[in-house]
């Protein structure tokens, strides 16, 4: 079983930055598939980003390409998204999430993480 907690979340003005973080736990390895979630209010979850163990492939949402990057860490079994340019419409409950099947990762991860609020002001 594979724990996700996450950290980094907090309140920005528009134009803003914050860096989101997630550690994995309760496997030698972390999934090969780590990426992040997202579900704003009165809207369903949606996917944002994820990137692959080895070769570290990332794969990003079109309402996020160029101004979100992710990024991991295997030796540590972090995953990161710092996301730039934040507009009030990315506020939202930010999610990681795993699975060992990165396709799978982008519609039905097998791990959640209990969420992280990000809110943006305008």
């Amino acid at each position: 079983q594979v724990q996700l907690v996450e950290s980094g979340g907090g309140l920005v003005q528009a134009g803003g930055s914050l860096r989101l973080s997630c550690v994995a736990s309760g496997r030698t390895s972390s999934p090969y598939g780590m990426g992040w979630f997202r579900q704003a209010p009165g809207k369903e979850r949606e996917y944002v980003a994820s990137i692959t163990r080895s070769p570290g492939s990332a794969h990003y949402a079109d309402s996020v390409k160029g101004r979100f990057i992710i990024s991991r860490d295997n030796a540590k079994n972090t995953v990161a998204l710092q996301m730039n340019s934040l507009e009030p419409e990315d506020t939202a409950v930010f999610y990681c999430a795993a699975d060992d099947n990165p396709q799978r990762l982008r519609v039905a991860p097998a791990y959640w993480g209990q969420g992280t609020q990000v809110t943006v002001s305008s």
